[in-house]
């Protein structure tokens, strides 16, 4: 019996497709981790504000507006291809970067223009990946593969935040990016495995649908699902007000309230994105008990008394234990979330529901920039309790108002 028979949690990798797609986009969350780390790093040293590093934070995800069309896209001429594309072009980016590096010529001021044209694609890279998934896998493995699948992102915060900071502290910059474009191309090859299928084709001869077209009818079908509106409402809001503090802002919470440099960073986000990792592994093993929709509640709200515990912590050991405890919420909340689009949307709409999706990620952005300005006139402390207590505020009303659709355990959104 081989091991993916014999161990339950393992089964999704008896589909060919995922056991390309897998260490896919492990390769390429690594990447993405890396950079985050390297590049943040260095515009808050050379800008010395936390304005300036949340305007760059917020960059990265300047091409969620474009995440609709690029579902549809991915419709149309395979989402494989379209994802190899995309992973091109990460690797094409940090190449300038690189050069620029060792050359001496990078400034800050470059490496916004670079982030912003790598934000343009980024965001899109998480809708794919589900959207592979979801195309590839049997219902009944659904949430394993997504737990699997998330895996991804939470083991590359965990080692690529740390090995991040790690190559800059002992090679520069210049080398660490070598082990970035490393990683890209890596993935690209492993993504050219992946089973590719072009969900809506258009016929020779016919006249091809609108994209925009599309995208209303997305939104008109996420309207017209209560318990899908819902969510994408409670997506938003984690997104505006939970993934800000644990983000971009820890850059600033390592650098001005622990005093504990680069690699303390690289430790605060392995701590959060550790508890993911042990979320993620949990869903796998045990997500066929869950019922998605009550459960993105109750996480949602614990992750958010979390952060706020969090900013009240001065001792940096103590405050990683905490993250470690909210990641393992976060994950909680996420994965079902993700779990229940992809499930209960027909093949032929999901492109266009998860490029929806990918909309509600605009909240990090608008998050990102709205706290820097509070972080600079008070304190991460004032800004982490405002954020969540209105996070906290709002899971709530989502709750009552969709209680029918999210709470019962006879909803659609908590079938098992």
């Amino acid at each position: 019996m081989s091991l993916t028979d014999s161990v339950t949690a393992l089964a999704p990798f008896r589909v060919r497709s995922f056991r390309f797609q897998w260490p896919a986009d492990l390769a390429t969350a690594w990447a993405f981790e890396m950079e985050a780390i390297i590049l943040g790093w260095y515009v808050l040293v050379e800008t010395g504000s936390v304005l300036w590093l949340t305007a760059f934070g917020a960059l990265t995800f300047l091409g969620v507006l474009l995440a609709p069309m690029f579902g549809i896209v991915g419709d149309r001429i395979g989402y494989r291809n379209l994802l190899c594309l995309m992973r091109l072009t990460y690797a094409a980016l940090s190449s300038v970067l690189m050069v620029l590096i060792f050359t001496g010529a990078l400034t800050p001021i470059l490496a916004f223009a670079i982030a912003m044209l790598s934000g343009l694609v980024r965001p899109s890279d998480l809708v794919m990946r589900n959207l592979l998934v979801g195309q590839t896998m049997p219902p009944a493995q659904l949430m394993g593969a997504m737990g699997i699948s998330r895996t991804t992102a939470d083991s590359a915060r965990v080692a690529g935040s740390l090995a991040g900071a790690g190559l800059v502290a002992v090679l520069g910059m210049g080398p660490a990016y070598l082990a970035v474009i490393g990683c890209y191309l890596v993935s690209l090859l492993l993504t050219l495995g992946v089973s590719n299928l072009a969900v809506r084709p258009t016929a020779s001869g016919t006249r091809a649908i609108s994209p925009w077209r599309d995208m209303r009818e997305g939104l008109a079908y996420v309207w017209r699902e209560p318990h899908l509106r819902s969510e994408m409402y409670l997506a938003f809001l984690v997104n505006l007000t939970a993934f800000p503090l644990t983000g971009t802002l820890l850059a600033y919470v390592a650098k001005n309230v622990y005093g504990i440099g680069q690699t303390g960073l690289g430790w605060l986000v392995a701590s959060f994105a550790l508890g993911a990792l042990l979320g993620s592994i949990a869903l796998t093993t045990h997500g066929a008990k869950v019922p998605p929709g009550r459960t993105t509640l109750v996480a949602g709200a614990i992750w958010y008394v979390l952060l706020i515990i969090f900013a009240f912590i001065p001792w940096p050991t103590v405050g990683a234990v905490v993250l470690m405890l909210g990641g393992f919420a976060q994950s909680f909340c996420m994965v079902p979330l993700a779990v229940l689009l992809l499930r209960d949307t027909p093949a032929h709409f999901r492109g266009r529901v998860m490029g929806v999706r990918m909309l509600a990620v605009y909240g990090m952005p608008l998050g990102i920039l709205c706290a820097g300005p509070l972080v600079a006139r008070f304190d991460y402390t004032v800004t982490a309790v405002v954020f969540c207590s209105v996070g906290l505020l709002f899971t709530v009303v989502i709750g009552l108002r969709w209680r029918s659709h999210l709470w019962t355990m006879s909803a659609t959104a908590n079938r098992r």
